[in-house]
């Protein structure tokens, strides 16, 4: 849709509910916007011109338009107003691969490989796998992008005695799909995610901005056997990526 002609949302409201006129104006616009019915890069209708057409004051409006720049579906750009957002990428904390998360959730995976080097193992990499200090692994760097915009670095090592790997390869699929294709069945994996905040080699690497907010990932997995199989240290845009979780009572 274009973005001089705004977006006019399906928002509905009862004014006898107990829920907040705010929060029932929000889930409408979050209702269109998951439908598809304002799709991404849409603009909305100013906030005045919402609220004459809704009968509602202004700052009920801007409340509702505000939780949902806050949950990031919506962003606010000078000079062209609010504009729905590019969908993130939500990804479930599983032993999954980024490439095959991606490609379930519809979106179109693509890598580049930055790096692919055979090195001495660094002193971290080899705590984590359990080989020898200086065993020879590959050094991996790729840059990961979603439907043509990059979202993530990722970097591994792999011990070079699993498998061989090569750019074509590494750019045409997923590393968790090579280790099936040559026998290698992860069984599970320690990790650890955190946060930072981007540095000038990270922002021109991903198209950001320095100082934006990055989530970060290290993982060592490891196959059926307890051999550890991949030491990965990753970075990804905090405003495209988020990782979800699910929590169960004890």
């Amino acid at each position: 849709m274009p973005t001089s002609q705004p977006a006019i949302p399906t928002v509905t409201v009862d004014r006898s509910s107990p829920v907040p006129l705010y929060y029932q104006i929000a889930q409408s616009l979050e209702r269109d916007i998951e439908s598809g019915q304002i799709p991404a890069g849409a603009r909305l209708e100013n906030e005045i011109a919402l609220a004459e057409r809704l009968g509602m004051s202004r700052p009920t409006v801007r409340r509702a338009i505000e939780y949902l720049v806050n949950r990031g579906m919506l962003v606010r750009k000078r000079g062209v107003g609010t504009q729905v957002a590019n969908p993130k990428v939500r990804r479930p904390i599983e032993l999954t691969s980024l490439y095959d998360d991606l490609t379930a959730e519809h979106r179109t995976p693509s890598s580049r490989v930055l790096r692919l080097a055979t090195v001495p193992a660094p002193d971290v990499v080899a705590h984590a796998l359990g080989i020898g200090e200086g065993e020879q692994v590959y050094a991996v760097e790729r840059l990961r992008y979603a439907d043509g915009e990059p979202l993530a670095v990722l970097r591994n090592f792999i011990p070079v005695d699993l498998l061989e790997l090569d750019t074509p390869q590494l750019e045409q699929t997923g590393l968790y799909r090579l280790f099936d294709l040559a026998g290698i069945r992860l069984h599970m994996a320690a990790q650890v995610i955190g946060a930072r905040t981007a540095t000038a080699e990270d922002a021109q690497l991903i198209g950001g901005h320095t100082a934006e907010a990055l989530l970060t990932m290290q993982r060592t997995a490891y196959d059926q056997n307890g051999r550890g199989v991949e030491y990965g240290d990753h970075f990804y845009r905090a405003s495209t990526y988020s990782f979800e979780f699910l929590l169960l009572a004890r």
